[in-house]
């Protein structure tokens, strides 16, 4: 009996094998800057391509990818779709891509020149629809090749040798490398700030605050961490001067600065707190709810400068009459993308609904919009409706914050 149990027990982790034991396959990327022609050229390098059995590529806007070669089937048949079938064994893909675009036809948010060049790796590798052999897992790594002259590259990735970078997001098949990249003549500041390797990159002469960013971010850090629960590995920061956006742009592991911004504004907001809470909290919207998403943003903005003793409370109160005023017009939350006035009522709104839960709580467990937060944190994507349920669970009631006509 006892041969007979151990040979079944055998018998069973043998077939279990497959289910877990994946054929790891070699993803390389390399990416050479080509500043004379304002592209950058491509390629994706598999050493075992009879492992995939497509890449079905979004090509977005006509003509930002040229040039195509590859190991295998390369096909177009559909506008601003194309579809690679790798060849078997080491199977290669290249292209050319145009890097410099202006957001509004004034600004870039994405520029080269003979010095430096400032994009998002989305836009190096555009997304794609992977279909490939069950039990396959990619393993991506990332290298530059820089012109003559530039100094060196950061990326929002670890880095794992010169120009070098590991590529590995759990949360997708297809490993690629998003998130803001910055390359050439460029000056660099770092510190470890809780378990986060933060580094703040920027070409030279762009002038860029560099160490005013990274005490700023030393004095918030800790009231981060308590509101979100999630300790980066790095954290990338890049800016640049005109004619960049005249902004901020948040990835997943990374965001960009416009060098001109202030660090905390006139009227008491902190931009750069702002886009750091898009990082950490990666709260994205659906069913017009962007209200959501940019609300936090500039509650924590506000909040997370408060509680670190950076705002008084008369100054406070002034911000929240500033927005009152600015936000008066609005009349709905929601939409598919929040503007400014919309966004400052969002923030009254929760502001309100934070005091609503704090009294609601008070006397058995406290609590607090913080809670909330966490909550839509671990959803995909977030709605308005996603947001009343989560509270009023939080609450343990009914909230008569969020039954207004703004939300409707």
């Amino acid at each position: 009996m006892t041969i007979r149990r151990t040979l079944l027990s055998v018998a069973l982790s043998l077939l279990a094998v497959p289910l877990w034991a994946a054929q790891r396959v070699d993803l390389d990327y390399r990416v050479r800057f080509l500043p004379d022609s304002d592209q950058a050229e491509v390629s994706l390098t598999l050493e075992k391509g009879e492992r995939v059995l497509g890449l079905d590529f979004d090509l977005g806007e006509e003509g930002a990818y040229s040039d195509f070669a590859a190991d295998g089937q390369w096909t177009q048949d559909s506008p601003g779709r194309g579809l690679w079938q790798p060849a078997k064994g080491r199977a290669k893909l290249s292209y050319r891509v145009r890097v410099s675009h202006l957001r509004n036809g004034e600004h870039y948010d994405a520029r080269m020149t003979p010095d430096w060049a400032l994009l998002r790796g989305d836009d190096l590798v555009p997304s794609a629809r992977l279909r490939q052999e069950d039990n396959t897992e990619l393993v991506a790594r990332l290298q530059f090749d820089l012109p003559k002259g530039w100094r060196g590259v950061e990326t929002g990735w670890p880095r794992i040798g010169k120009n070098r970078f590991r590529i590995d997001n759990p949360l997708r098949k297809f490993d690629r490398p998003t998130g803001w990249i910055v390359a050439g003549k460029i000056g660099t500041r770092r510190a470890k700030l809780g378990e986060t390797e933060v580094t703040v990159a920027a070409p030279v002469g762009e002038g860029m605050r560099r160490m005013d960013i990274l005490t700023l971010l030393t004095f918030v850090w800790p009231q981060m961490q308590a509101v979100f629960p999630r300790d980066p590995a790095k954290l990338l920061i890049v800016g640049a001067g005109d004619p960049m956006w005249r902004g901020g742009l948040s990835a997943t592991n990374s965001y960009y600065m416009h060098a001109d911004r202030p660090l905390v504004s006139e009227n008491g907001t902190s931009s750069l707190v702002h886009e750091l809470v898009h990082v950490f909290s990666r709260i994205s919207q659906r069913d017009r709810s962007d209200w959501v998403v940019e609300g936090l943003a500039e509650y924590y903005a506000i909040e997370i400068m408060r509680r670190a003793g950076g705002l008084s409370e008369e100054r406070y109160q002034k911000i929240r009459q500033q927005l009152s005023k600015w936000s008066k017009p609005v009349k709905s939350l929601r939409g598919k993308r929040s503007t400014g006035p919309v966004t400052a009522r969002a923030v009254l709104l929760l502001q309100e609904l934070d005091r609503e839960i704090r009294q609601a709580t008070q006397d058995s467990q406290p609590r607090s919009l913080d809670d909330v937060t966490r909550g839509l944190m671990r959803l995909d994507k977030v709605s308005t409706q996603d947001l009343i349920d989560i509270s009023e669970s939080v609450m343990g009631a009914p909230s008569e914050v969020l039954d207004t006509r703004l939300l409707r």
